[in-house]
């Protein structure tokens, strides 16, 4: 581990820099520390609703890191993130209206307005300018840090040049996706920037009791990856330090981590009344206050006089001032809007259903039409999106050489190399994660997770950071990626392997869930999926990838959301999903024998679901039958 050197001069300190770039970074810094002074008052006065986590006392790191990043770059946020969120947004702006009008909607966002970044719908903990980079913003400590290694997996498969910067606090550095995220991105060498802003406290447990290194930048080396503690109340060190790292991701050297020793002058939310901390550490830390330290260096050095330094201050104060008037001013969001964004919504083309129908009924109409086996269909569907689409690529465990569980990716490692198919570590959490990252920076990946037992591992990041993040920032980001798994009983493989979790993922709103029963269904849906915007949860049967069907040569793709009536009857409706389809219709051959017609709908896919189709059948029939394989209690039917 890397330490920081020896102190430099003053002069040299300034690494350069203009008059005017370093009057800007003063100017950032202040608007920081006055946002949140000012976010402190209006939730005294209960005009900001919920927590806010304020990060007053750390404007040097937010400020320091980012001014390294070129326009293209990416960060990814935590809770505390409003200093990144305006350290990124003013550095894009051009004119003083745009770095106004950045501040007004920051404000907005926060006091839950619909003119702000997200339209009120992310607040204080979600905030994020996805047009400008900035990923968002997460509530769940080191959320982030598995979304950003994932984002600098798409630059390197685009063969971009950019980085990403991942900010966390010393707490997230103990969660595990710390750990799984910065072992992917050591061992593909990706290129990502972990800034650690250790404020000491991971909200009120000191660090030295959650750690027996008292640097999280010792840790890094497990990783063989350079890690780096400096100053956090220095911006000039900070900038030095993140720029060092920038430079070396950019030129293909891999990940580095940058500690940043800080202190957060407010508690780790409003509420809390900072009883673990002494009044003199706190004298102490605010004795070496980053602003204005800053300002006495550069009125020290003759870089700007009292006068010039206290009309940035001022300018800073006005701008803040018009950001809350603006804000409060502004109107709150329509109620009618309430579910808007939730998905990306595709709209059907005319003929679209009927042409699939008509399709189906004349495969299995045809004795000609080939018949394969269920893996198969699932195998050519991704060879020929990963044909179509050079976005899309596939990783999880064992899906190289090895081909995956049930052989589905056998051949796509020979066809298509190491770099879109991509064995990972077992580590479901960053699987999941680095697919939200890789979709959200422009890929498709089609993530592999063994057994649908093991999405919870990964739910976090797949529901929380994947499928949540369109609604919470405003309907302003696409999470197109697919997580493939397979479920159910059979194998005499117990408890941890046989279980039936779809209804799990049926709760979170923004993500589909899947599940063919057929080959044909298997492909068509498959590839759909892929070329959809919103995330999908395709679970398939283990006992299924055996099963030969009818499937045509060509294309062809199924829409999400439409049913396949099985088999026609007027006495019973029978609805059964993925591999009790197959029950389901055992049951009513036996049914027809005794007079009893049954007619057997397939959902295909259980989000969306096809009730127009349910319905129509029930109002038929006047009776209605559910069939799954789930747990009785809380099961899809």
């Amino acid at each position: 581990m890397a330490q920081s050197k020896s102190p430099k001069t003053a002069k040299s300190r300034l690494g350069g820099l203009s008059k005017p770039r370093l009057l800007e970074l003063l100017r950032q810094m202040l608007e920081i520390r006055y946002f949140e002074e000012t976010v402190s008052d209006l939730l005294g006065k209960d005009l900001i609703k919920g927590a806010s986590h304020l990060y007053a006392g750390e404007e040097a790191v937010a400020v320091g890191a980012i001014s390294t990043l070129r326009d293209d770059d990416l960060i990814t946020s935590t809770h505390r993130g409003h200093g990144h969120c305006h350290a990124r947004g003013d550095s894009l702006a051009r004119t003083s209206a745009e770095k106004q009008d950045h501040l007004n909607r920051m404000m907005a966002e926060l006091c839950g307005r619909a003119t702000g970044y997200c339209k009120g719908r992310g607040g204080s903990m979600h905030i994020a300018d996805v047009e400008k980079g900035n990923l968002g913003a997460t509530g769940i400590v080191g959320g982030n840090i598995p979304v950003a290694t994932g984002a600098a997996l798409a630059v390197k498969l685009r063969r971009e040049e950019r980085v990403v910067l991942c900010f966390f606090g010393d707490g997230a550095s103990n969660t595990g996706n710390f750990h799984e995220a910065l072992n992917l991105a050591s061992t593909w060498s990706l290129p990502v920037v972990y800034v650690v802003e250790n404020n000491l406290y991971g909200m009120s447990v000191p660090f030295t009791k959650a750690s027996r290194l008292p640097d999280v930048a010792a840790r890094v080396c497990a990783y063989d990856m350079p890690g780096r503690v400096v100053n956090g109340m220095d911006v000039l060190a900070v900038r030095e330090a993140v720029s060092q790292a920038v430079q070396r991701a950019r030129e293909g050297g891999g990940p580095s981590l940058v500690e940043c020793k800080t202190y957060r002058w407010f508690g780790h939310s409003r509420s809390d009344p900072c009883a673990y901390r002494t009044r003199e550490e706190e004298k102490q830390w605010k004795a070496l206050d980053p602003i204005v330290a800053f300002k006495a260096l550069l009125e020290k050095e003759g870089i700007a006089t009292r006068d010039e330094l206290q009309s940035v201050e001022s300018r800073a104060a006005e701008s803040l001032k018009t950001a809350t008037d603006f804000a409060l001013a502004s109107p709150w969001p329509s109620p009618e809007g309430l579910y808007d964004d939730v998905y990306v919504i595709r709209s059907r083309e005319p003929g679209e259903v009927e042409a699939e129908r008509a399709l189906r009924e004349r495969i299995y109409r045809d004795p000609a039409t080939r018949q394969i086996p269920y893996w198969q269909a699932l195998n050519e569907a991704l060879r020929e999106e990963m044909d179509r689409d050079p976005a899309v690529f596939v990783m999880g465990e064992d899906v190289g050489l090895y081909g995956g569980a049930y052989g589905v990716t056998r051949g796509l490692f020979e066809r298509y190399g190491a770099e879109r198919v991509r064995d990972t570590p077992i580590s479901e959490a960053t699987i999941g994660g680095a697919a939200v990252g890789a979709a959200m920076a422009g890929t498709r990946p089609v993530a592999e997770i063994m057994y649908v037992d093991f999405t919870p591992l990964a739910m976090d990041q797949i529901a929380n950071q994947g499928a949540k993040n369109r609604y919470m920032f405003g309907g302003k980001t696409r999470v197109p990626m697919v997580i493939r798994t397979e479920g159910g009983t059979g194998r005499s493989i117990a408890a941890h392997h046989s279980q039936s979790l779809e209804a799990l993922w049926l709760h979170f709103p923004g993500i589909y869930v899947v599940m063919p029963a057929t080959p044909y269904d298997a492909k068509g849906l498959l590839k759909t999926a892929i070329r959809d915007d919103n995330p999908v949860m395709f679970i398939e049967h283990k006992l299924l990838y055996k099963e030969k069907g009818p499937v045509p040569e060509g294309e062809y793709t199924i829409p999400l959301g439409v049913a396949d009536v099985a088999r026609t009857g007027k006495d019973v409706t029978v609805v059964a999903y993925s591999r009790m389809r197959y029950r389901a219709l055992e049951a009513a051959a036996l049914l027809s024998r005794e007079g009893i017609e049954v007619e057997v709908i397939d959902p295909r896919t259980l989000k969306p679901l096809d009730l127009e189709t349910i319905v129509a059948s029930v109002r038929k029939t006047g009776r209605l039958v559910g069939v799954t394989e789930a747990y009785k209690t809380g099961s899809f039917l």
